[in-house]
């Protein structure tokens, strides 16, 4: 069982890294768990629709030669679906259960995710309306999936 995250470009704030390392730690005792970078295509402040579906494609096509055909796939994307913690679970359990060991979660860059990519995931998933940086979203995302295994396993950190 694996579970890794594709997140475009490089985490550099020390407190992010420092609280993805903890929920990592704590996510070996269930699963393999890493995270792989890919580099975000550098852009001016304001760019046309053209250039925008150019830097998307380009971060898009780094992500893809990233997952592998077995991996099942989730783009977080605002217009994803919601679940509870208690539902991301059971989707995890479910998934692992019934032959999907290789779990992958895609973060996009600051302008979101090229449609090659979103049409590759098997599902999409949102943590709601909010527009959030994405070095954020990937440490918002490493304890979810931490509580996920928690709820999994019956243990109390959930509560």
């Amino acid at each position: 069982m694996t579970i890794k995250i594709i997140g475009v470009g490089k985490l550099k704030e020390k407190y992010f890294k420092a609280g993805i390392a903890e929920y990592a730690k704590r996510l070996n005792r269930y699963t393999k768990f890493e995270i792989i970078e890919v580099p975000d295509e550098k852009a001016p402040e304001s760019l046309s629709s053209a250039e925008m579906q150019s830097v998307m494609e380009k971060e898009g096509a780094r992500i893809l030669d990233k997952i592998k055909d077995r991996e099942y796939v989730f783009a977080l994307a605002i217009q994803g679906q919601e679940r509870s913690s208690e539902e991301f679970a059971k989707e995890i359990n479910q998934l692992t259960t019934y032959g999907h060991s290789d779990l992958t979660f895609v973060i996009g860059g600051s302008l979101g995710l090229s449609q090659a990519v979103m049409q590759r995931a098997n599902t999409t998933i949102s943590f709601g309306r909010f527009t959030l940086p994405h070095q954020l979203m990937r440490l918002v995302l490493t304890e979810q999936v931490y509580r996920a295994y928690t709820i999994i396993n019956g243990l109390p950190y959930h509560k």
